[in-house]
């Protein structure tokens, strides 16, 4: 059964789900609880992301799950639970288990670092967790590289989503390779790319979008915003007008000067005597 999205052109699809924001938002590190309920809504995310390690953290967790839960439902978002914090393969596979018997979703973000100092993640235990996820029922979203190969990998091992990221997590340095990531975009037509971690400043989002990316994924530079309500809205409207860039052809760059004003022959002088 397939999930009715809003009528939209320009919307897209995940596993048969229609979504048509493009604007997929994280859930850790808000000032409360209710900032975060009003910042989903001022994001229009339909994809809300939530760890489960801080799901089952023992003692109360101030209304945290209950908050994501109702935001999600009066938005009409879709879950998407993550490993983050996993190490291993075996250990996202296991975490990925018990995501699903909690929030009742197959939807899961993968992601394994393999580097404490970068939180890079693992290529190796990466794929070999996206391989078992998927044989298991998942609908795998792995967080990335921009390494082309892996990318294949993880299509080939059936991912329907790549998250390559743009910068470390929670660096807001933006897209520090563009040319890798233009070259993901060029050479994986047909996938549906998402950057995700790095992003920084509601310009960053843009220019994933002017790329051709299809979405991103963000928490900290909205959560840690000094008003996460109004930083979510922004974000809104930069990827809303870094995809309609997109789709209406940014302009070609180039290495010299090109006058927007084609002048040619003898000077035309306005005014002036003939």
């Amino acid at each position: 059964m397939h999930d009715a999205g809003p009528p939209n052109d320009d919307s897209w699809q995940v596993a048969g789900t229609t979504l048509a924001s493009r604007f997929l938002l994280g859930t850790a590190g808000y000032p409360s609880p209710q900032v975060l309920g009003l910042a989903i809504e001022a994001s229009g995310a339909q994809v809300v992301t939530v760890g489960l390690r801080r799901a089952l953290a023992a003692g109360g967790d101030n209304g945290f799950v209950a908050t994501v839960r109702e935001a999600v439902q009066q938005q009409g978002a879709r879950l998407l639970p993550n490993t983050a914090g996993c190490r291993t393969a075996r250990e996202a596979v296991q975490l990925a288990q018990m995501a699903r018997e909690l929030y009742g979703t197959p939807w899961l973000k993968l992601e394994v670092v393999g580097d404490e100092h970068t939180l890079q993640p693992d290529p190796f235990e990466l794929l070999q967790a996206a391989q078992q996820l998927v044989r298991d029922g998942f609908v795998v979203w792995p967080y990335c590289t921009d390494d082309l190969v892996l990318c294949r990998r993880l299509l080939d091992a059936g991912c329907p989503v790549l998250m390559p990221w743009g910068a470390p997590i929670g660096s807001g340095q933006g897209l520090l390779n563009p040319f890798a990531l233009r070259t993901l975009r060029e050479r994986l037509p047909d996938a549906t790319l998402i950057v995700d971690a790095g992003i920084g400043a509601p310009s960053h989002a843009a220019q994933a979008l002017e790329l051709g990316f299809d979405a991103v994924l963000l928490n900290s530079a909205v959560a840690q915003a000094r008003d996460p309500v109004r930083m979510a809205g922004a974000f809104r409207a930069a990827v809303q007008a870094g995809r309609a860039a997109w789709q209406a052809g940014v302009m070609a760059r180039q290495d010299f000067a090109v006058p927007s004003t084609q002048v040619g022959g003898a000077p035309l002088l306005i005014g002036g005597m003939a």
